[in-house]
């Protein structure tokens, strides 16, 4: 098994690749993203993902983010998941991972440590924030005024007078390339864009404010309807900072 660490600079993208060997990757600071062909996975540091050996992902850092990763030898391990699988990333985890990174360490304790790490690997509940952006140009310039400006309240009839089109054409713009009507895509990409906040351990008060809601009952209701878990037990028990 190997441990290494990749610091991610704001913007950083790991293109579209495959492993030979599993992934077990984890945001030892800030939230990481990482996007099968199939899903999409927002990763605090109180979550990691097991990607399994020749799964295509890309991984990427919206904010400033540390990437630890191990690399486990296909046979090596008891794990059989053929899917990319969440799991809880707790001090303990975090703490082998960095003793596995040391040089130097003996074989024998080495493997005790990679034994270790393997059984404390049990799947979790994660979210999955992926928002697509619309290809439409009047509804994509809609798209990247509400990501600069989440709390932007305008409707999609407000937001026509400025790009020119109807509100209804903007709402089959969204759907259409999207997958979602304009209310739930505008509530998607507000969580999406509260993660790294909220790992950051910002109080949810003025998350929830910066995104665009009006209080905090109201943005930890929309983050609950959308993951059934409300962002305090998402974000409890994380890894210490590293």
């Amino acid at each position: 098994m190997a441990v290494c660490t990749f610091p991610m600079p704001a913007g950083t993208v790991f293109d579209w690749h495959t492993h030979d060997d599993h992934q077990l990757a984890w945001a030892a600071t800030g939230v990481l993203t990482v996007r099968s062909a199939t899903a999409a996975w927002v990763l605090p540091p109180t979550r990691a993902l097991w990607i399994p050996v020749g799964v295509r992902h890309e991984t990427l850092s919206e904010g400033v983010a540390t990437m630890r990763t191990a690399y486990v030898r296909p046979g090596s391990c008891a794990i059989t998941w053929t899917e990319c699988t969440p799991v809880t990333a707790g001090p303990l985890m975090a703490e082998i991972l960095r003793y596995l990174q040391g040089e130097g360490l003996d074989p024998g304790r080495r493997e005790r440590a990679e034994h270790v790490l393997v059984d404390l690997l049990e799947p979790a509940p994660t979210v999955s924030f992926s928002v697509r952006m619309p290809v439409e140009e009047r509804a994509r310039r809609v798209a990247e005024g509400l990501a600069k400006d989440p709390a932007d309240g305008r409707s999609l009839a407000e937001w026509g007078d400025e790009v020119g089109a109807s509100g209804r054409t903007l709402a089959r713009a969204f759907l259409a390339d999207t997958g979602l009507p304009f209310g739930r895509w505008r509530t998607m990409l507000r969580l999406h864009l509260a993660m790294e906040d909220l790992a950051a351990r910002e109080p949810v008060a003025r998350v929830a404010r910066r995104v665009g809601y009006e209080s905090s009952s109201a943005f930890v209701a929309a983050f609950k309807r959308e993951t059934g878990i409300t962002p305090a037990v998402y974000f409890r028990a994380g890894a210490p900072a590293s």
